[in-house]
Parts: structure tokens; C-alpha cells; sequence
């Protein structure tokens, strides 16, 4: 191989693996601004974080308990359920993707993630 392809091959896996790296990192701590709520591993609702005005509560009743969201702008947080040891409550909001709000006697998930947005 000449001396200019190897120059090239070269300039060429730089360029991949910077573009694979930041893909990387923002993927896993990038700041998403979708919110995804699930029940029992079925999406809820989907909503766009940075879309929201003013601050409002969704009343998330399933046969497997009772969760209160409080939706923020650009955070989500659990505010109220009627789990034994209200861990989704104490985790506070979450603003970034990576580490979901979780209550598992309510079958609850929240996770910020990018994406296609429904709500």
C-alpha cells in the first residue's frame, strides 16, 4: 500500500472513531428531553420535556397501584404512590438519560430518552 492510502486509511478510522465515540456519549449522557412513562413494561405516555411551559401532575392508575408525575419543564419526577417504600419518591427528578425512575410494586419506569415524541 502507498504511503498516501495508509495517510488516508488512517484520516479516515480518526474520523469513525470520533463519530462513534460522541455518538457514544451522548447517547448515555446526553441530555434527552423525552420522557417516557411505562406500566408493566407498556408505554404510558411520552412527553417533550423542553415543551413544557408550566409544571402539571399526571394520575397514573393501574390495577397495580397509584403514581402522581409531576412533569417540569426539561425534569420528571414521581411525587406521590401508594408503594410500600415510595423509593421512586425519594429518587427525586430526573433531568438527563441514563439512571430511570423505577417502582417496581407499581410496575412504573421512567426514562428520558431522544426520540420520536407522541404528547
Amino acid at each position: 500500500m502507498s504511503k498516501n492510502k495508509k495517510i488516508w486509511v488512517l484520516i479516515l478510522a480518526l474520523i469513525c472513531s470520533v463519530s462513534f465515540s460522541t455518538w457514544l456519549a451522548l447517547s448515555l449522557f446526553g441530555g434527552g428531553t423525552v420522557a417516557k412513562i411505562s406500566v408493566n413494561g407498556e408505554e404510558y405516555r411520552r412527553i417533550n420535556l423542553s415543551r413544557v411551559t408550566e409544571p402539571y401532575d399526571i394520575q397514573v392508575d393501574t390495577q397495580y397501584g397509584h403514581n402522581t408525575v409531576h412533569v417540569e419543564q426539561g425534569s420528571i419526577s414521581v411525587t406521590d404512590s401508594n408503594c410500600p417504600d415510595h423509593i421512586c419518591q425519594k429518587q427525586g427528578a430526573i433531568k438527563k438519560s441514563g439512571i430511570p425512575i423505577i417502582c417496581m410494586p407499581n410496575r412504573l419506569v421512567i426514562k428520558i430518552e431522544g426520540g420520536n415524541i407522541d404528547a
